[in-house]
C-alpha cells in the first residue's frame, strides 16, 4: 500500500520570538524542517512527501528541500489559514489507497521506529495515534473551581498521526469546526475509531528558545 507523509510546516515563530519561521531555524547548520523530512525519507524508500507550507515562505522550502536526499520524492502545498485547512490541502492529492502520516514540521527529533510501528498499527488498525504519558500533575478547571485528574488516565498527544486513508479523507471532507485541533478529533467527529501507541519522549514541538536548545543536544547524541 502507499504510503504519504504530509508534513504541515506553517508556524510563524512568534513565540520563538524570531523573524525566521521556527521551522526554517538551523540547527547544527541545517533548518529543523530539514531533520523532519530526513526521518521520513529514510523511513521507507516508497515513501512520497506533502509538504504543506505558506505561501511566503515557499521559495526558501525550495530551496531546502533541495539539500534534502530525495527532492524528488518531495512536494510542496501551500497551507490554509489554520492547521485543519493546511493539512487539508496537504491531503487533495492522495487519491488511491495509502498510509497517510499527518507531522508537525517542528517535530524533528522523531525517530524512524516510530514512523515504523505508526504505520504497522496503522495497517491492522486503521490509526496510530502517538502519545505519551503526563509526567506534571493534572488539574481540570470547571469556572472558578478546579479538581485533580488522576495523572495516570492523561496521555499527551504528539504526531505523526497516522491513519488508512479510507479512514482519513472522508472525515476532512467535512465542515470544519473549531473543535478540531489534530486530526484524531477529526477522525472522531466523523464517527472513527481512533488507537493510541506509545510515542517518544523526544518527539517535542519546538516552539520556544528552550526546545531549540533541547533539539540541538539531543541531535549530539
Amino acid at each position: 500500500m502507499k504510503k504519504y507523509a504530509v508534513i504541515v510546516a506553517g508556524g510563524s515563530g512568534q513565540r520563538m520570538g524570531t523573524q525566521v519561521p521556527k521551522q526554517f531555524l538551523l540547527l547544527h547548520g541545517k533548518p529543523v524542517l530539514w531533520y523532519t523530512l530526513d526521518v521520513f525519507l529514510r523511513a521507507y524508500e516508497d515513501l512520497d512527501v506533502i509538504l504543506v507550507v505558506p505561501e511566503e515562505h515557499m521559495e526558501t522550502a525550495r530551496t531546502m528541500i533541495k539539500a534534502t536526499g530525495a527532492p524528488h520524492r518531495i512536494r510542496m502545498i501551500a497551507g490554509g489559514a489554520t492547521r485543519w485547512h493546511s493539512v487539508r490541502n496537504g491531503l487533495q492529492p492522495i487519491r488511491e489507497d495509502a498510509v497517510i502520516f499527518v507531522h508537525d514540521g517542528v517535530r524533528c527529533l522523531l525517530s524512524t521506529e516510530l514512523v515504523h510501528s505508526c504505520h504497522e498499527q496503522a495497517l491492522r488498525l486503521g490509526s496510530a495515534v502517538p502519545v505519551v504519558d503526563s509526567r506534571d500533575s493534572v488539574r481540570m478547571v470547571t469556572g472558578a473551581d478546579s479538581v485533580a485528574i488522576e495523572r495516570s488516565r492523561v496521555k499527551l498527544v504528539q504526531t505523526p498521526q497516522t491513519f488508512l486513508s479510507s479512514v482519513l479523507l472522508p472525515a476532512y471532507a467535512q465542515e470544519y469546526r473549531e473543535s478540531f485541533t489534530d486530526e484524531a478529533s477529526v477522525v472522531e467527529a466523523y464517527g472513527g475509531k481512533v488507537f493510541l501507541i506509545n510515542g517518544e519522549a523526544n518527539n517535542i514541538k519546538i516552539t520556544t528558545p528552550i526546545d531549540l536548545v533541547m533539539a540541538e543536544k539531543v541531535l549530539l547524541k
